[in-house]
């Protein structure tokens, strides 16, 4: 992209945990190694970011829930690319919000990852791709996937550690969320893990077949979420959610991430649909939506 460009849109995608197990819990840190397969859906927040004099400006439409500006990882995405590229000029974001927050479906991470994508694109592209992807790392696991582009890809470490594979065939999908709303914070969700594993045994991760990804059936048979037993427990409204899903026949459905949604893949579009009418909105909300089979668009120029 040109260095004249002044304003840039770009698409910031939601994203499936398709497994997540957690190996091991790193000492004394508290951290914890995992494994697990990633995928994109269609479903998107979208960031117009406009290049202005200095500093950083973040406006959201959408969720009033997202905490102090400075805390946002968009807002200090846009501030880590600023500051490779010695503070030249600032950004404005616009955020229009439509991925749930704390669903476990990514959307403060790939919010990040699109902020860094978008201000290097107006810096002109001056900080090395893989630069790009080193600050994606330092700002969260997740986000790192969101800036590599890639549709579907195999994490290790705490999700940082990336092995690119095929994206399965696009599926329709069905993400349900609680009603009332269930708000699960990811250190929560490790600290029940915990407790449950106060010395957790090491394990090894599985020995996956990139060929195991070329099929929903397949993937349906890998594995499940090891945060579904502790985040159940403390929260029984989204087993009951799970549950509701699980019996409308899909041919995958988990807990998305740490939670709170709850997702499902069908074999065609006309069975997602029956499912949601099946369920209805009193007890959920649901968002219709796919899964995607493309890489992850760029940064787009606007006038």
């Amino acid at each position: 992209m040109a260095a004249s460009a002044e304003r840039v849109r770009i698409a910031a995608h939601a994203k499936l945990n398709l497994l997540l197990r957690i190996l091991a819990r790193e000492a004394p840190a508290g951290y914890h190694q995992i494994e697990t397969a990633f995928a994109l859906l269609e479903q998107a927040d979208e960031l117009v970011v406009t290049r202005t004099t200095s500093g950083v400006e973040l406006t959201v439409h959408g969720p009033d829930d997202l905490g102090p500006p400075e805390q946002n990882l968009a807002v200090r995405a846009a501030r880590a690319v600023l500051e490779a590229t010695g503070h030249k000029f600032g950004v404005a974001l616009e955020l229009t919000k439509r991925i749930p927050v704390r669903s476990g479906l990514g959307g403060g991470s790939s919010d990040a990852a699109a902020a860094l994508h978008a201000v290097n694109a107006l810096a002109g592209n001056a900080v090395p791709r893989h630069e790009l992807l080193h600050l994606a790392t330092r700002l969260g696991a997740d986000v790192a996937f969101f800036a590599s582009g890639a549709p579907a890809a195999l994490g290790w470490g705490r999700g940082e550690r990336l092995f690119r594979v095929p994206a399965p065939p696009t599926a329709p999908v069905l993400v349900a969320l609680a009603l009332p709303p269930v708000a699960v914070a990811t250190p929560d969700a490790y600290r029940w893990w915990d407790d449950m594993h106060p010395q957790p045994a090491p394990r090894g991760p599985l020995l996956l077949d990139p060929d195991a990804f070329t099929g929903w059936g397949s993937i349906g048979r890998l594995g499940g979420n090891d945060f579904e037993i502790p985040v159940f427990g403390k929260h029984p409204p989204l087993r009951a959610l799970y549950e509701r899903l699980a019996g409308t026949h899909p041919y995958w459905v988990r807990l998305c991430g740490s939670g709170s949604a709850v997702a499902a893949i069908y074999a065609t579009a006309a069975l997602r649909d029956e499912a949601a009418m099946l369920l209805g909105e009193r007890h959920q909300r649901l968002i219709k939506t796919t899964t995607r089979a493309a890489a992850a668009p760029g940064p787009e120029p606007l006038p």
